[in-house]
């Protein structure tokens, strides 16, 4: 009875490790697309919601630009943040509008995640990652926006604003 246990345990041993998954031969590759350097207004707070406490930042405006793109951040967007302070995680969602050099108009809408705590080394862990869509004219020289995924993270160089780096996951 004892052999056909061990018999029996070393089999299912072995049919979980040969059902592990195999690792993916093509790992997406990231493509830089553009820089946005955003300039902001003051942060104002609503206070603590029944989702958590909500922040709004106002976009006042800024610049972009990258290999196949260049124009201006319009001004009148915001970033809706919502924060709970328990977790230090922080939802946040950019909704506004860009303009490129030739005159086309973009609408950009950014989902990400910003969260602080202590890593499994002890040490301060910070993560700060965002998913931009872009929805440009389908008849407009952009139209490449539209499809794919992209992501990106902050660079903070600059003063009164914040630096996005958005790259295109192939």
């Amino acid at each position: 009875m004892k052999k056909m246990l061990l018999t029996a345990c070393m089999a299912i041993m072995t049919l979980a490790l040969s059902a592990q998954a195999p690792t993916p031969q093509q790992t997406p590759q990231l493509e830089f697309v553009l820089q946005l350097r955003v300039t902001l207004g003051e942060a104002y707070s609503l206070g603590d919601t029944p989702h958590g406490r909500r922040t709004v930042i106002p976009i006042t405006g800024g610049t972009f630009e990258g290999p196949n793109i260049k124009g201006t951040i319009i001004n009148g967007g915001a970033d809706y943040q919502l924060a709970d302070p328990k977790t230090n995680r922080t939802e946040l969602e950019a909704i506004y509008s860009i303009k490129t050099d030739d005159g086309t108009y973009i609408h950009v809408r950014n989902k990400g995640v910003i969260c602080s705590g202590t890593g499994s080394d002890g040490k301060p862990s910070f993560y700060f990652k965002a998913a931009p869509q872009f929805e440009a004219p389908s008849d407009s020289p952009y139209a490449w926006l539209n499809n794919a995924i992209y992501v990106c993270a902050p660079d903070w160089s600059q003063q009164g604003g914040i630096t996005l780096n958005v790259w295109r996951v192939n």
